[in-house]
């Protein structure tokens, strides 16, 4: 039984660096934050859920032993969904080998919930009865040193980077594809990374919606995602796909001039529409009939070093479904794929040389009453702590007007917020 009971809305950053660090030691943890953000997880502000009281890591049938696992116990659940997962939903193998070691999907039943909503700040315990019971618990804050710089090398170089983006647009000139998400890694070996110091410094220079510090043992995702997969509250779906990317600048005139570039490119547009439909049609599949509709079209949106532009599509969950089906038929999320959805993810395996596992994959949380929100992993930092391997992934989308050096461009620039935070 969960002990729900208010704490102080005093010194919030305090006890938000304290949970932080709580996270840190604890063998399963997640640290949500949407940074003040519009677009939260759901009604919260944030939610850290430390400890697993009890895990649920499906070996096969994974959405059937999700969807047991839930109704089972109608508790929290918090946990991930890695991209690996395509393997096990459609007729298709990863042949690259994976680093990071996240499995292909991981739920928990933390011992402790807290989050803030609505002005209030609240903890649902299974081990603390009062806030005075939890404030003794709260480790105190370790004075991390700060780590030595680390640089990662890139695993596709540039020339390589435009010979692939070749190879794809000859699939888009046959028609075998409309648009596919590319994406290249950038890695290193260090003992020496330290993955809150890392997180808190990305999460203050991204400021990310959709910002995670989520960890399973010894593998760490350290992500400043600005994009939402899907949220479900009550019997309403969301999706908040993004497809559009153009860099901040100093100067306000020539700022908010970029923001009117990327609203009126028309690469951009057709990247964005494309997946828009793919994703009505993926939230089609459980939604009740004429449900389906886009809220927002070529929305434009600031983030700290970019702007974005993101769509959004809902629809109304049929009686007939439930949380695992609408997860189950739409995941992979589209921006990460492609259009359509099975052949770009086939065409991703034969020219990425990674296996992407968590990345482009998500995080998130169920809540006792089947809401959720999950995230798109990506601008994220991977590291696994038993091979000290870490990586940086990003990607763009290839369409068949696209120019491969500014895609290439283009992730540098996604992966320039990560450098940083590593420096």
């Amino acid at each position: 039984m969960r002990h729900k009971f208010p704490l102080p809305t005093q010194n919030v950053e305090e006890l938000k660096s304290a949970l932080l660090h709580w996270c840190g030691i604890s063998s399963h943890s997640s640290f949500l934050d949407s940074n003040h953000h519009h677009d939260k997880y759901s009604q919260y502000d944030w939610l850290v859920a430390i400890g697993a009281h009890q895990t649920i890591s499906p070996s096969q049938n994974y959405f059937a032993e999700q969807r047991a696992a839930f109704h089972k116990h109608e508790d929290w659940l918090f946990g991930h969904l890695s991209y690996d997962l395509k393997n096990s939903l459609e007729n298709l193998s990863t042949q690259t080998t994976d680093t990071i070691g996240f499995s292909p999907m991981l739920f928990y039943i933390p011992k402790i919930v807290v989050y803030s909503k609505a002005g209030e700040i609240l903890v649902e315990s299974l081990e603390h009865k009062s806030a005075d019971e939890f404030y003794a618990a709260l480790p105190a804050i370790s004075n991390l040193e700060k780590s030595n710089s680390i640089r990662l090398q890139p695993k596709t170089k540039e020339a390589e980077y435009l010979r692939k983006v070749a190879s794809l647009k000859e699939h888009l000139q046959f028609g075998n594809i409309y648009e596919v998400n590319y994406c290249i890694e950038f890695s290193t070996q260090t003992k020496d990374f330290l993955p809150i110091s890392a997180f808190e410094n990305l999460n203050k220079s991204a400021s990310a919606p959709f910002s995670a510090f989520y960890k399973n043992a010894d593998t760490y995702l350290i992500c400043a995602s600005p994009e939402r997969y899907i949220q479900k509250t009550g019997n309403h779906i969301i999706s908040q796909p993004i497809k559009g990317t153009i860099r901040r600048d100093k100067n306000p005139e020539m700022d908010a001039m970029l923001k009117i570039d990327l609203y009126n490119n028309e690469k951009e547009r057709s990247e964005n529409v494309m997946i828009t439909d793919l994703v009505r049609n993926d939230l089609s599949q459980t939604a009740k009939r004429g449900t389906v509709k886009v809220d927002e079209l070529f929305g434009i949106y600031t983030f700290n070093t970019v702007h974005q532009m993101i769509s959004t599509v809902s629809s109304t969950l049929d009686d007939q479904y439930d949380l695992t089906d609408v997860l189950q038929t739409s995941f992979p999320m589209g921006s990460m794929t492609g259009a359509p959805k099975i052949k770009a993810m086939e065409l991703i395996d034969e020219h990425e040389n990674f296996a992407r596992n968590l990345y482009a994959g998500s995080v998130g949380y169920i809540d006792p009453k089947g809401n959720f929100d999950f995230n798109v992993v990506i601008r994220s930092l991977f590291y696994n702590a038993n091979t000290s391997y870490l990586s940086a992934r990003v990607g763009s989308a290839i369409t068949i007007h696209c120019d491969a050096k500014k895609e290439y461009e283009e992730c540098l620039l996604k992966a320039e917020n990560l450098f940083a935070a590593l420096r």
